[in-house]
């Protein structure tokens, strides 16, 4: 139990950021593009509805939560036992992050 307890250095830290950029971007793109059939771009006609965009939405939220949910499964397998530490926080990150991409995907 000795290495539960070690400090992760800065470079573990720098790397999990620069990991997280990535993921993100990735998942954003990919994602946009999975979800680009569905809603309208013209949503603030009077006649237009909700409903088409918010399937989009919530669509999209559900499938970064599976991307991110995966990508945590993994990660705690793959890494030592003294990263895992930082998994969990990026993996909350991750979770808000999603809905600033939400944001971001319908302007």
């Amino acid at each position: 139990m000795a290495d539960v307890t070690q400090k992760t250095s800065g470079w573990a830290q720098v790397a999990g950021a620069a990991g997280f950029v990535v993921f993100e971007v990735v998942a954003y793109y990919l994602l946009r593009w999975v979800t680009s059939p569905l809603g309208r771009p013209d949503q603030f006609q009077p006649e237009n509805t909700i409903v088409p965009n918010w399937v989009k939405a919530v669509l999209f939220l559900l499938l970064h939560l599976v991307l991110v949910v995966v990508a945590v499964l993994v990660l705690s397998n793959q890494l030592p036992r003294r990263y895992r530490g930082l998994v969990m926080g990026w993996f909350y990150l991750s979770l808000l992050m999603g809905f600033v991409l939400v944001f971001v995907l319908m302007s």
